[in-house]
């Protein structure tokens, strides 16, 4: 039986005040490229949103190496999508006792994080075997010399 494993984590940032396609021109340079050429990439690049995608990208490697035990060296961003959110609407006070609309458009990003040296996959046969050559090392030379009578 194949059994599927864990091998991605993520970090999710909702109601960021800023406007989607802002925050789209900045992922999409980094998705698909390792985690530090990304923090290298975002420490670079002269827009607001960099920010805010910083450290959801240093939120997601912190919950891969505390869910999955991988080091970051390993880790590339395997999905980065921007989904609009709620617009602030605030009335702007004008002259003869009008009023105007501002809306403040927010959005959410969604960073995952994926480990490459990770199987996805892990086959229950292939689970047995290992298991049993462990305990066969693990009885070791005097093992197998002292268990034999």
């Amino acid at each position: 039986m194949i059994t599927k494993k864990k091998t991605e984590a993520y970090a999710l940032g909702q109601h960021i005040s800023m406007s989607a396609h802002k925050a789209r021109r900045v992922i999409d340079q980094i998705r698909g490229r390792s985690y530090e050429e990304t923090l290298m990439i975002l420490e670079l690049m002269p827009y607001r949103a960099c920010y805010s995608i910083f450290k959801l990208v240093y939120s997601a490697a912190a919950n891969a190496s505390y869910t999955l035990d991988s080091d970051e060296t390993n880790l590339i961003i395997s999905k980065a999508e921007v989904n609009e959110g709620t617009a602030v609407k605030k009335l702007k006070p004008r002259a003869r006792g009008r009023s105007f609309p501002i809306k403040r458009p927010t959005c959410h990003i969604t960073i995952a994080v994926k480990d490459i040296s990770l199987d996805e996959y892990e086959d229950e046969f292939m689970m047995r075997i290992n298991e049993s050559v462990y305990n066969k090392n693990r009885e070791g030379f005097w093992g197998r010399i002292w268990g034999k009578k």
